[in-house]
């Protein structure tokens, strides 16, 4: 049995590059191809996994609920700033 189930709803997703190591790419489409969803599904669900079991920072996260987003990483063509949950403030969008 798999430890990441296949999702069960939609979420907000942001694009975010980066690099892995040859050996963790080959692992990520491996998982992913055995649950049957996409790798960046696997990578959120691997995150949260993980970063839900460290204590240490949960009561870090509590205290400083502050996005560490950096600026230049909103949505193109957005100009609403974040807000702590990464999504765009409503107090700065226009008529909507």
């Amino acid at each position: 049995m798999s430890l990441i189930k296949p999702r069960t709803r939609g979420k907000q997703l942001i694009r975010h590059r980066t690099r892995l190591d040859w050996e963790t790419n080959e692992t990520l489409y491996a998982y992913a191809h055995f649950i049957g969803e996409p790798t960046e599904y696997v990578l959120n669900q691997v995150i949260d996994t993980v970063l839900a079991k460290d204590k240490h920072f949960q009561q870090w996260r509590t205290s400083h609920p502050e996005s560490y987003v950096p600026r230049h990483a909103t949505r193109r063509g957005s100009r609403a700033p974040l807000n702590a949950g990464g999504r765009e403030s409503s107090a700065a969008g226009g008529a909507g």
